[in-house]
């Protein structure tokens, strides 16, 4: 290896970007949560066992409605009417402020773990190259750092999400208050820890989204189409990405729901799996796939190209 090539393999990470990373995953995380806040509600009621027959539209239609995937985007407006009608338009935003609190901060942790890993990962072990090592490494490092960090915010927001008070009458921050109080009192400093296991799992879904958007916007870049590209490649990988990791999404919700009666049914990653899948079929696992899909998708497209117009602009 010549002295320029160890040197450029050696060469520190500039740190000229590093606040520009986080300061641009919580813009565009903040602005995708708000818009996409409904379809969370309905995606999380989905996963859940609390409102299986609520919620059911596909029930009520009748078996015919299993083989259409289309009943399933029905299904999605049937509740956020039910949810509108009988609880008020603003339980549809029921957990919006532990969201907000837990993605703005989580969001900025990512981008700015996966943007200054990657170059970070690429001069200490790979000569100064990125390539798609690299940003599987670095989207892992993201995944483990932020589920660690933000686990305990994700479940107060689900617990809020899965109340029926009628009218949603308490503000996001009382409710986030009475939630993290409940915690605490029936369940200790773990309890905020639910559901971890299956945050670890789904890593993997944001390792492989990483390393679908950084080769899909490559067909696009320094195009005229450039942008739109970049947007259709955050949705197509996270549409994809999704479809493959989906089960830890309903795992991880059931092993965040509250007790019942004073009974904790859900208690671990495989005996939750094995549970689902004994008393509702496999097909449970991807309950609330179309409301996922409908928030993520142009989540990650905002989101995405938020994040790259601060990096370029700024």
């Amino acid at each position: 290896m010549s002295d320029a090539s160890a040197s450029a393999s050696k060469r520190p990470v500039p740190p000229a970007k590093s606040w520009q990373h986080f300061v641009a995953g919580g813009l565009g995380a903040m602005c995708g949560a708000i818009v996409t806040s409904p379809f969370d509600v309905v995606k999380t009621r989905l996963q859940s066992s609390l409102f299986r027959e609520k919620h059911s539209f596909v029930a009520r239609a009748g078996p015919a409605a299993y083989t259409n995937f289309l009943y399933n985007f029905v299904e999605t407006g049937h509740i956020i009417r039910d949810i509108y009608r009988e609880e008020s338009p603003r339980a549809l935003f029921k957990g919006l402020g532990p969201t907000l609190v837990a993605a703005v901060p989580a969001r900025s942790i990512i981008f700015f773990t996966y943007g200054n890993g990657k170059p970070l990962i690429a001069n200490h072990f790979n000569n100064g190259q990125e390539n798609t090592w690299v940003h599987l490494s670095a989207a892992a490092l993201s995944g483990v750092v932020t589920g660690t960090v933000t686990n305990p915010i994700w479940v107060v927001k689900t617990r809020l999400q899965l109340e029926t008070s009628v009218g949603g009458a308490r503000s996001a921050l009382g409710g986030s208050l009475g939630a993290i109080k409940s915690i605490m009192r029936d369940e200790g400093i773990r309890g905020f820890y639910k559901g971890l296991s299956a945050s670890y799992l789904g890593v993997t879904e944001g390792t492989i989204q990483w390393v679908l958007y950084e080769r899909f916007k490559r067909a696009t870049s320094g195009t005229e189409l450039e942008w739109l590209g970049m947007m259709g490649s955050a949705g197509a990988a996270k549409c994809i990405a999704t479809l493959i990791t989906y089960p830890h999404e309903v795992i991880r919700t059931r092993l965040r729901q509250p007790m019942v009666d004073g009974v904790v049914k859900y208690t671990g990653l495989l005996q939750t799996l094995r549970l689902v899948v004994a008393e509702e079929g496999a097909r449970q696992l991807y309950g609330g796939l179309s409301a996922h899909l409908l928030r993520v998708i142009p989540n990650a497209a905002v989101m995405f190209s938020i994040y790259e117009a601060v990096l370029r602009y700024s």
